[in-house]
């Protein structure tokens, strides 16, 4: 009795257990079906929105391809852009080019706003047309405030751009630049056969010397502070010269042929051996010092049967008693010169002069002061 009863109990656990698993199970799909049914519902809408935000990045997508058009289209627009002076013909742009530097023999910096350089920086169009007009690089300054005396060998291209046009070399410097300017020199010798007008002013060391033909040089100016170079040249074309401060004993120009002479800061006795050969001379100047000059003892007479005008210029404030009449110059027109080479008697100095030469003067200029001791003479023998 006591084991049905303990059976019955079993199976009616049993079943309650069941049942109550059952139950769990029964709730447990209903709430997934619960899940699965709100999710079916909800999909749809999902799936809108995701076909409405793509849609929407189409059209942002299209937005942007025409912005990517329109952009391309207005970058296209300056390149196609023809500015009036790039459609020039290229002679016409380097005719500009060449009015934009100085009147040439006039040599301007190599580098710098007034430099040909400065043209060759604008554009590569401007490059090409500056390197190939020789016109432009015919006046060359090597002196050290327009050019870069840190890459000397940069002469050698400027050089050679000018092609077979004459040049104008112009070259000041000091000792600080010997190297370079030896180096300079060296360079510009080597094209000398182009040169038209030469300046040197240097300062000394081991030049090179100058010699050979030069046959398109038409003005030469040298001044040496120190032993100049050998300078021994056939130049048919040479017609001035300006010699500073040289020794003309180391100078051989074609005197003879010379229309144009300058000496400065010479001595007489110096000059006038060169004078003397100078018989085709129509102006000359001489800036002198006298510190051997022998009043008693004057340099011979210098005739100059084509000379028009003449200038004297008294650098060291002595006398010069009677030197103005060594000269004989039948042609003058124009006379100029401080009131000491007319000494000691101004008016019988002149007359003699113009006596001598048989000239008809035109212009007369005397500059000068006389000192406080020769106008209180005066004064004296005014007042007697």
């Amino acid at each position: 009795m006591l084991i049905s009863t303990l059976s019955a109990r079993s199976l009616s656990t049993c079943w309650v257990r069941k049942s109550l698993m059952q139950w769990r199970l029964s709730l447990l799909l209903f709430k997934q079906n619960s899940l699965l049914l709100a999710d079916s519902e909800r999909l749809p809408r999902h799936l809108a929105y995701v076909a409405d935000l793509e849609a929407r990045i189409l059209d942002l997508k299209r937005s942007l391809a025409v912005l990517h058009l329109e952009k391309a289209q207005v970058e296209e627009h300056p390149n196609s852009y023809k500015y009036p002076v790039l459609t020039l013909p290229n002679e016409v742009i380097s005719e500009i080019f060449v009015h934009f530097l100085p009147i040439y023999p006039v040599c301007p910096p190599i580098t710098g706003l007034l430099s040909p350089t400065i043209l060759t920086l604008i554009c590569r169009k401007w490059r090409e047309i500056a390197h190939t007009t020789p016109s432009l690089w015919r006046g060359i300054s090597l002196s050290s405030d327009g050019f870069c005396f840190e890459h000397p060998a940069h002469l050698s291209d400027i050089l050679g751009r000018s092609g077979c046009c004459p040049l104008s070399i112009e070259m000041k410097e000091y000792a600080k630049y010997v190297c370079s300017a030896l180096q300079l020199v060296t360079a510009a010798i080597a094209h000398r056969e182009q040169w038209e007008h030469l300046k040197l002013y240097v300062c000394p060391f081991d030049m090179p010397a100058i010699e050979g033909n030069l046959p398109l040089l038409r003005h030469i100016d040298l001044e040496f502070e120190g032993d100049p170079p050998n300078i021994n040249v056939h130049a048919p074309l040479l017609l001035a010269a300006i010699l500073s401060a040289i020794d003309l004993t180391a100078v051989v120009l074609p005197w003879g042929q010379l229309t144009s002479l300058t000496l400065d800061r010479l001595y007489p006795d110096v000059c006038a051996p060169i004078l003397q050969q100078a018989s085709n001379l129509v102006h000359c100047k001489l800036s002198l010092y006298n510190f051997d000059y022998d009043d008693s003892n004057p340099p011979p007479d210098v005739t100059l049967p084509c000379l028009e005008s003449l200038t004297f210029v008294n650098i060291s404030f002595d006398k010069y008693d009677g030197y103005i009449n060594t000269f004989v110059v039948p042609a003058l027109r124009r006379l100029q010169t401080t009131e000491v080479f007319l000494r000691p008697d101004p008016i019988n100095s002149l007359a003699s002069f113009v006596a001598k030469s048989g000239c008809n003067l035109e212009e007369l200029a005397i500059t000068g002061r006389r000192s406080a001791d020769e106008e209180d003479s005066d004064v004296e023998t005014a007042s007697e």
